[in-house]
């Protein structure tokens, strides 16, 4: 009788698995990452995007053109389709065995590194077992060597022996290695660069967007000039004969991805240039520092266009040092005759004192002596005796 742990084992012993538990590679781990965090970041804005009542059309197309920029550039040097082939051969899964098995191999070159696929098709007796996936990387100049002889003591089917000794740095007679290593190396220059001006581009549309549309044509050109030089620095087409098939390298969608990036970057800098020289301060977005606000510029601008009618006494600060020494000479010299004739007094004609004495004499002596001391001799009054 069975007990309750006894399930599936045969005579008492640890459980049996008798099925297969490997799986093929059916993605990339960092190209997922990426997608996800880029994809995380798009659903958000779409989450909020129905709350915006101003700018709709630029924000939406700013905002979808930038993350679609930063993801391209963090897809391309990561991924591994600058350069791919892949054909159907009939070969041998080892080397110097006489059993001939119908399969497809594939290689997809990256900056840094070449991905070979090697999978058996349908008809075959392991058809459900063989699924390769290796990548060879050459960041140093030894690791493709290391990598290679790695895979020939790991045992690695003979068809990806075969395709991965053509990109040998300089060795057993083939060079194809060191310009591609050298291709992606300068290539993944300029896409750093890019990702750079990538970041400076979304600081600057939200302070100056001018600024940050100069910027744009700066990231679209870098992105062209990555894709400029990967093409110069390529070797002559290459054409590996795997097991009598031909494989020729062409170039993959990482290539055209990023080409088509750099020019819808490009094409959208030189748009809101152009609108903002011909409608100054016209091009705005939600994404603003302080929009809609007493400091937005927007704001600002209409404020300026209120106030310039209106006339203020200030200062002309264009005169001449000169003129403002005499404007202020001539300030002083009013205020001393003010007040020259403040002290000195208004001298009244008309004023004759009431207080007369009979003698003119005493009063004429004693004008001098009065308080009421003026230059016109009091004049004697007649008068009549009763």
């Amino acid at each position: 009788m069975k007990g309750w742990f006894d399930a599936f084992r045969n005579d008492g012993g640890p459980t049996l698995y008798s099925y297969s538990n490997r799986t093929p590679v059916t993605g990339d781990v960092p190209l997922l990452i990426i997608f996800v965090i880029f994809g995380t970041l798009f659903t958000a804005f779409l989450v909020i995007f129905p709350g915006v009542r101003k700018e709709r059309l630029t924000t939406f197309l700013t905002v979808t053109l930038s993350l679609f920029v930063g993801a391209t550039i963090q897809v391309a040097q990561y991924g591994s389709s600058w350069h791919t082939s892949s054909a159907s051969i009939v070969s041998s899964y080892s080397a110097f065995s006489k059993q001939k098995t119908m399969a497809d191999i594939g290689g997809y070159i990256g900056l840094m590194h070449i991905n070979i696929t090697y999978k058996l098709l349908p008809g075959n007796k392991e058809s459900g077992d063989v699924e390769y996936n290796e990548r060879f990387w050459w960041r140093s100049s030894n690791e493709m060597t290391s990598s290679f002889k790695q895979a020939l003591y790991q045992g690695a089917p003979f068809p990806i022996v075969s395709l991965a000794e053509y990109f040998s740095l300089h060795q057993e007679g083939f060079s194809w290695g060191g310009s591609y290593r050298a291709a992606g190396y300068y290539a993944s220059i300029m896409l750093w660069t890019s990702f750079a001006s990538w970041m400076m581009m979304n600081l600057l549309l939200m302070v100056v967007p001018r600024y940050g549309a100069y910027s744009m044509i700066f990231t679209g050109l870098c992105m062209l000039l990555t894709n400029l030089i990967y093409t110069t620095l390529l070797p002559e087409p290459l054409i590996a004969h795997v097991e009598g098939s031909i494989l020729s390298f062409e170039f993959g969608w990482n290539y055209w991805l990023v080409l088509l990036a750099g020019t819808a970057c490009l094409l959208a800098g030189f748009i809101i240039t152009a609108i903002d020289l011909i409608f100054p301060h016209q091009f705005s977005t939600i994404l603003e520092v302080d929009y809609d606000t007493p400091y937005d510029r927007h704001v600002i601008i209409e404020e300026s266009f209120d106030t310039r009618n209106i006339k203020r006494k200030v200062p002309n600060i264009e005169d001449s040092f000169g003129d403002r020494i005499m404007s202020q000479l001539s300030s002083k010299f009013q205020n001393r005759r003010s007040a020259k004739e403040d002290f000195e007094g208004v001298v009244n004609r008309g004023y004759m004192s009431h207080e007369l004495s009979e003698f003119p004499q005493e009063i004429s002596d004693g004008v001098n002596k009065s308080n009421w001391s003026y230059p016109f001799p009091p004049v004697a009054r007649r008068t009549i005796n009763g």
